[in-house]
């Protein structure tokens, strides 16, 4: 598929696609004269690349983590690398979750305390 299709389906701009072309992050594709031919596995590998950013995973983590043997990503290790990510969200709720309990703690003593008039 031509570019624009890749574009339509990953949401990214062309300059996006073509930027994380050139930083490595996704294999060159084959060409058909002047035209790149992307692959299934390109729209994959851009649509991790789109949902890892709003995860706040930088660029150069995904270069280091995007690792390619044959042609092929290797899926196993992204997938180990995004159950970190799980593993920092759900201790970063936790933490959240008890600072909420704190407030509220704080809150009913101070419902509790005289009213001045």
């Amino acid at each position: 598929m031509f570019i624009g299709e890749v574009s339509k389906r990953t949401k990214l701009s062309i300059k996006a696609i073509r930027l994380y072309e050139e930083k490595g992050l996704i294999i060159k594709p084959k060409r058909q004269g002047t035209y790149r031919i992307y692959t299934e596995e390109h729209v994959e590998v851009l649509k991790l690349i789109s949902e890892a950013k709003t995860l706040g995973v930088t660029l150069a983590e995904l270069k280091g983590l995007i690792k390619y043997q044959n042609g092929a990503v290797n899926w196993p290790e992204i997938n180990i690398f995004l159950i970190g990510i799980k593993c920092r969200l759900v201790a970063d709720l936790n933490e959240i979750s008890e600072k909420i309990a704190k407030i509220d703690t704080c809150m009913k003593s101070i419902d509790s305390c005289p009213k001045t008039p």
